[in-house]
């Protein structure tokens, strides 16, 4: 996964008129949880553009006086009105232990049932899942190459090698429903299928 880096500078006070004052100067007030202390810090508002702003997810790289820390974004706080950042969570993550996040799901192929005609539902457009973090992905992949009218994709569809993905099996994840748009080879196609289903009960 990649990183974004975040330049601070660790805070000495922590109190409501140091933090109002930081805030009135462009800087966001930080805390880093997760490490042997918990680290108070300050970085500038347009710092975090890339991490926020956009629907990728990435790790952080936080750089304070000669120091560094790898984490990622817990939380972050948003004033009510002008939408402008208030206050910024991260966890540290260490190479040696499990990290959990939201991990977006991105689509590959064209489904043959929305060429038909059919309706697509991406019902679930991130995962969550667990890994080392060396081994977080930037996203997950859901081939919809193969989806007619009435199929869909499930968690337990997807190649999930070195993390795991903290939903049920079962949960669906994107498929693709019938239409009004449906065309008369996708219809004729299903209703072959049961047919065919149905010949083969009459003959057990």
């Amino acid at each position: 996964m990649k990183s974004i880096t975040i330049k601070g500078s660790q805070r000495e006070s922590v109190g409501k008129v140091s933090t109002k004052a930081l805030r009135n100067a462009g800087q966001v007030p930080c805390v880093l949880y997760g490490g042997d202390q918990t680290v108070h810090f300050s970085a500038e508002e347009k710092a975090f553009k890339t991490l926020v702003y956009t629907p990728n997810v990435y790790t952080a790289t936080i750089e304070l006086e000669g120091k560094t820390y790898a984490a990622i974004l817990q939380d972050i706080q948003f004033h009510p009105v002008s939408d402008a950042i208030l206050h910024v969570d991260f966890y540290q993550i260490f190479d040696d232990k499990e990290v959990t996040m939201n991990i977006p799901v991105q689509l590959e192929g064209s489904a043959p049932g929305v060429l038909n005609g059919g309706s697509l539902r991406f019902t679930n457009r991130k995962l969550r899942i667990k890994a080392l973090p060396a081994n977080l992905p930037d996203f997950l992949t859901a081939n919809i190459s193969e989806l007619k009218i009435g199929d869909k994709l499930q968690v337990a569809e997807f190649v999930t090698e070195g993390i795991s993905i903290l939903h049920p099996d079962t949960m669906v994840v994107v498929q693709v429903r019938t239409s009004r748009n449906t065309t008369e080879d996708e219809e004729t196609e299903g209703e072959e299928g049961e047919a065919e289903a149905t010949e083969e009960t009459a003959a057990e």
